[in-house]
């Protein structure tokens, strides 16, 4: 961090409290910081050096007509999540003294954006670094990208013949297809293509194990998991790939424990139940040579690094250690040869390297303004005045000063009951029922101004400050840029990114544009547990106020939907350039009017011809002017060739 002991003059706020207040200090290394300048820093290399401003970075990219909302990619923390993964298996195989390798690969369901699974094959292939298809399309995307015969491309997901003949004739373009068998009626069809194309594929055996899982994802193991072969069907397969002269190809066992391992415990288990597995299978005749340990490598989303759902209580260095440990334990007793360790660690490698900008439309406050009082006012608007004047005259460091404000609350909600009953009886009218409420709220403004930092505070006082939260309205789509917190709850660091060297003074909470009401960010990083507001800033009239979400690299673009037909946001990849600064290597635009209106089948130009004959009826009915008609559809055109988020 740098100059962490700066301070804003009027309000004794420094970049080192924000950094605590957002957790930022905890979830964001090594790549997020905030400098001296209140910005949010990006390190995309960590601590290897060079670091962008990430306030600057996005006002250059506007300039280059990139609007907000826009996804920014840095490629360089993507290759800095594979060199670490890489580089904690080297460590625990050289602590241990293991005899194999470790092989990982990058499940395409992450993020399938082209220049993204480019990028990971790219940067990967000193590694042979490879990829996990789980659909047709995904194994299309992985055969035309790795051309590296010693990369790895385990096929998962329900297959058909079609797909077991493609494995197969791709070993004999030099790939090193696996096709893992995770349902028992798949044995036959691998048979079949096999004896049809005279050749086979490498054979995986998915296994379903009993070790207990834990959290969202705890069913992915167990009898009732969706994917996996129970122990009898197990063996059975053996016997059956024996039979068919194949069992020389079964070279793979896989498992699979969960999206977001939480608890170290929980791998330790699996890992045991599955090296000895690996064993037995050995044993059996197969030649084996892979353990595929599976997706599950946790991302510590709030830095608590604590066993629970958006936490992790184990490093990287952690899991690898125990990943190598565990397996040569299994296998040395048993004088089987260590196998190459697999892992398909997505959300690991991916979840880091993108952050989500996005700008405040407006924001939502309880009314401030306290019009004058009147001689004639009725009796419930004058007690509620006379209640906030014995509010705004308390002395807060008075002893029973809490107990006197809890009073004054009490007597300010009767007021207000008292002054709606009136209205609805017809003895009040709405403009004194508009004064009555902006009185109650300016006595609960007055009572949070005179709470103590520390303390003992009444449930119903210390609940004021969560009344007087506001709303921003925010330029995105949760369906589409971040649909995992609406169906999971899954929880994202947000912060804004700038102004942290002010200190936030407002409560709120993120609406979206969609005319939904879950549409909205309303769960934050807490002192060890999601809190349903966010401190942020009063936005300030005539300048932009920006948020990110970080850490959402991982599924959110390709779980996204067209809600209200809001389409893909503007996207760039950035690397840091040789001589300093930045480089942009791909910018893709966000989908347009036109574009989300063509994928649910309505034609853009048959939509301009009917609001164009409907225009000429209006001008001959003389209810349209030809100017206002042409401004229309100049507006119409613009639109459809614009994104579909607001502009500024």
């Amino acid at each position: 961090m740098t100059n962490s002991d700066t301070r804003t003059a009027a309000a004794g706020w420094s970049v080192a409290d924000s950094a605590a207040l957002y957790s930022l200090d905890r979830w964001g290394e090594p790549y997020f910081s905030v400098n001296g300048r209140g910005h949010i820093s990006v390190q995309p290399q960590g601590e290897r050096g060079g670091s962008l401003d990430l306030f600057d970075l996005v006002q250059g990219l506007q300039g280059r007509n990139l609007g907000l909302p826009l996804l920014i990619r840095f490629d360089d923390i993507l290759e800095d999540r594979l060199e670490r993964l890489h580089a904690a298996f080297e460590r625990a195989i050289a602590q241990y003294g293991y005899g194999g390798k470790y092989q990982g690969v990058f499940p395409v369901k992450c993020n399938q954006q082209r220049h993204v699974v480019e990028e990971l094959v790219s940067c990967g292939r000193r590694w042979h670094f490879g990829l996990e298809a789980g659909s047709k399309a995904e194994l299309l995307i992985a055969l035309s990208l790795i051309d590296d015969p010693e990369a790895l491309l385990i096929c998962n997901g329900y297959k058909d013949q079609r797909y077991i003949e493609t494995a197969i004739l791709a070993r004999r373009l030099g790939r090193q297809p696996v096709v893992v068998i995770e349902q028992a009626d798949e044995v036959e069809r691998i048979i079949k293509a096999s004896h049809a194309l005279g050749a086979a594929p490498f054979i995986g055996i998915r296994a379903k194990l009993s070790s207990r899982s834990t959290g969202r994802w705890g069913s992915s193991v167990g009898d009732k998991a969706k994917f996996g072969l129970s122990i009898p069907d197990l063996l059975a397969t053996v016997e059956a790939l024996r039979a068919a002269d194949l069992l020389g190809d079964l070279r793979l066992l896989h498992f699979h424990v969960g999206s977001q391992i939480n608890d170290i415990a929980v791998l330790k288990d699996a890992l045991q139940e599955a090296g000895q597995i690996y064993v037995e299978l050995t044993k059996l005749g197969a030649p084996m040579g892979y353990l595929d340990v599976g997706g599950g490598l946790g991302v510590d989303y709030d830095g608590s690094r604590t066993a629970t759902a958006a936490s992790t209580n184990y490093s990287l260095q952690n899991y690898a250690n125990d990943v190598v440990a565990t397996v040569r334990e299994c296998c040395e007793p048993h004088g089987v040869k260590v196998p190459t360790l697999v892992s398909e660690s997505g959300r690991a490698i991916a979840s880091h390297f993108s952050v989500l900008v996005f700008n405040v439309l407006g924001s939502a406050q309880v009314p401030a303004a306290l019009p004058a009082g009147k001689e004639d006012e009725p009796l419930t608007v004058r007690n509620l005045r006379e209640t906030l004047a014995g509010i705004t005259a308390a002395n807060s460091a008075e002893e029973g000063s809490l107990s006197r404000l809890q009073e004054a609350w009490n007597d300010a909600i009767k007021f207000k009951d008292d002054a709606l009953a009136a209205f609805r009886l017809g003895y009040l009218g709405l403009p004194e029922r508009a004064l009555a409420e902006q009185l109650t709220w300016a006595c609960a403004t007055a009572i949070v101004e005179r709470l103590p930092r520390g303390g003992a505070i009444p449930d119903d006082l210390k609940s004021l400050r969560a009344a007087l939260a506001g709303t921003y309205y925010a330029n995105l789509s949760v369906f589409r840029s971040a649909p995992d917190t609406w169906a999971i709850e899954q929880l994202f660091p947000l912060l804004p990114i700038h102004r942290l060297d002010e200190e936030p003074t407002r409560l709120g909470h993120f609406a979206d544009l969609t005319c939904d009401s879950d549409g909205k960010l309303a769960r934050f990083i807490g002192d060890g547990q999601a809190k349903p507001l966010l401190e942020l800033h009063a936005p300030q009239e005539g300048q932009p106020y920006l948020i990110g979400m970080f850490l959402g690299g991982a599924y959110q673009e390709v779980m996204g939907n067209l809600h209200n037909l809001f389409g893909t946001t503007n996207a760039v990849h950035i690397r840091l350039a040789p001589g300093g600064g930045y480089q942009v290597d791909h910018v893709v635009r966000g989908d347009t009017n036109a574009k989300v209106l063509e994928a649910m089948e309505h034609q853009p130009g048959l939509l301009l011809e009917r609001l164009r004959v409907a225009s000429e009826a209006a001008i001959q009915r003389g209810d349209l002017k030809i100017s206002d008609a042409q401004r229309l559809m100049d507006h119409l055109e613009t639109s459809l060739r614009q994104t579909t988020y607001l502009q500024s």
